[in-house]
């Protein structure tokens, strides 16, 4: 088992994630050590499509990547509509890649991804309806349970979380890579 003591994973969302795509995560990444830290645009907790109430920690417009060793963006139509809109989501985001940093996306968080202009030429998975999205960014869009490319694991829906929080654990513990790039 990979051991990610001493690490800090950000988890983006707003309201109207799918439950599962966060708490799932959250706690893979917890069991194995990680302190996971809730960024959100604004407001000081969040509601899942399902109804989970998390605790916001800290406002997208504050947080700095440099601060943190990953990013999971967990899915939800409602929750990744609403995040594609918000520059100081999308910049967040987009460090990591600057950055190098492992990335974990699920379902519709890949809107984030393209509006963060960081899926040209990454194989990568979603949820399917967001397959032309995907394509039209320049994505190599697959259809598979996960898929991990140079640090960017990506996943399906909620019954791809098994191999999506093994693959996530196992690319913080890898830690930066060359290969993840804006």
């Amino acid at each position: 088992m990979t051991h990610l003591s001493g690490q800090r994973v950000a988890f983006l969302a707003t309201d109207g994630f799918e439950d599962s795509e966060l708490t799932s995560p959250w706690q893979a990444v917890t069991d194995a050590g990680a302190t996971a830290t809730m960024v959100a645009p604004d407001a000081s907790e969040i509601t899942g499509k399902k109804g989970h109430v998390q605790r916001v920690d800290l406002q997208a417009g504050a947080a700095n990547a440099e601060e943190f060793d990953a990013l999971v963006l967990p899915g939800g139509v409602v929750n990744a509509d609403h995040l594609r809109l918000d520059r100081d989501s999308i910049g967040f985001a987009r460090a990591f890649f600057e950055q190098h940093k492992p990335v974990g996306v699920i379902c519709h968080g890949a809107w984030i991804l393209i509006e963060a202009g960081v899926v040209d030429g990454r194989t990568i998975t979603s949820y399917p309806s967001l397959a032309t999205d995907l394509r039209n960014a320049g994505a190599n869009w697959v259809d598979e349970e996960v898929v991990v490319d140079q640090g960017l694991v990506s996943s399906r829906t909620p019954d791809d979380l098994p191999a999506f929080n093994a693959k996530v654990v196992e690319e913080i513990g890898e830690g930066t890579h060359a290969g993840q790039t804006a």
